[in-house]
């Protein structure tokens, strides 16, 4: 049977982290905590499953913080957790299992990651793979028979196991602060964190994060070391950013290079916006309706479903076609309430 260390990152937990700790603590075999400045009861909760408790001077580095907890590790693979993930009992009992079972030559396990769409996050899917359990002494092997190589890539197990993300509030705003602070510093983001910046925009942005974020996405538009999917994220970004800013000239500039492609239905969406604020109702149609069943999102599924829906029974209502507008009030209804 492997033995496993939990590694967790915290700060002002103290609403959730034993009922995290309480569906965990009795499945790993030491519990690491590293506080990043708490100012609650949260290192005084951690306290009573563990004595390895750190603290670790926050620098606005997640990374940095889960490496630092990771050193603090000696069991043969780490579980990284936060405060408001939760087993439940099928679950634990899968994790259980899995812990007396799994081969040594396992390298990473990947568990499902779980309500995500309840909470507003920054994704578009309730569930998805997370890498969750990590070898912490990796193996070297050599490979092949004849150029022979060392395998980089690790043995990934995908479990049945099901963690479920319970948070108290959405982390959005902490998040785009933090994507904020990094892009006026000049640092380039990689293509990942591209995509996770202009997600968390579309999904959470309020005017004002647009707005902080309009002349890093600008220039994101108009380098040439992005590829196309970078690009068409970066012109959805400025172009709701000009919407909102009421610069029309750079809204189209931005929106035109989207639609000039294959379009997408954030843009589609940005365009009925834009027709419905001058009572063009007729127009703003064609764009929603785009959006709804011509096109397809790049960043957020709403832009290709609720707000496409919503845009259309709004303006056939302000057009007087009740009828019309009916029909997508119940698309709506059935599409959030399944």
């Amino acid at each position: 049977m492997i033995t496993i260390s939990l590694c967790m990152i915290v700060k002002n937990e103290e609403r959730v982290l034993a009922r995290c700790l309480d569906s965990v603590a009795d499945l790993v075999d030491e519990i690491i905590i590293v506080d990043t400045g708490s100012t609650d009861s949260t290192k005084e909760i951690a306290s009573r499953y563990t004595d390895n408790i750190y603290d670790f001077t926050w620098i606005d580095d997640f990374s940095a913080a889960r490496n630092f907890a990771f050193s603090k590790a000696s069991m043969e693979y780490i579980y990284s957790a936060d405060a408001d993930e939760v087993l439940s009992e099928e679950n634990r009992e899968k994790y259980r299992i899995l812990k007396q079972s799994m081969l040594p030559e396992v390298e990473l396990v990947q568990m499902k990651y779980a309500n995500q769409l309840q909470f507003g996050s920054v994704y578009n899917f309730d569930e998805e793979y997370r890498p969750k359990l990590f070898k912490r002494k990796r193996e070297f092997i050599w490979e092949g028979a004849v150029h022979e190589t060392v395998r980089l890539e690790p043995v990934v197990f995908d479990s049945d196991i099901v963690i479920t993300h319970l948070p108290e509030k959405s982390h959005a705003k902490r998040d785009l602060d933090n994507f904020c602070r990094q892009v006026q510093s000049g640092e380039r983001l990689s293509k990942r964190l591209h995509n996770m910046y202009a997600r968390e925009l579309f999904l959470a942005g309020e005017p004002q994060d647009f707005a902080n974020a309009r002349d890093f996405f600008q220039e994101s538009a108009a380098d040439s070391g992005r590829d196309g999917e970078e690009i068409a994220e970066a012109c959805s970004v400025a172009a709701r950013a000009a919407r909102l800013a009421g610069d029309t000239v750079a809204f189209f500039k931005y929106a035109s290079k989207v639609i000039a492609d294959e379009g997408c239905s954030e843009i589609c969406c940005e365009l009925g916006r834009f027709y419905e604020e001058l009572h063009d109702y007729d127009e703003a149609v064609i764009w929603y309706y785009n959006a709804a069943y011509e096109t397809v999102p790049i960043l957020s599924i709403k832009s290709g479903e609720e707000l496409a829906l919503e845009g259309l029974a709004r303006c056939y209502e302000e057009l007087g076609l009740e009828e019309q507008a009916a029909v997508y009030r119940e698309k709506l209804h059935t599409k959030t309430n399944g």
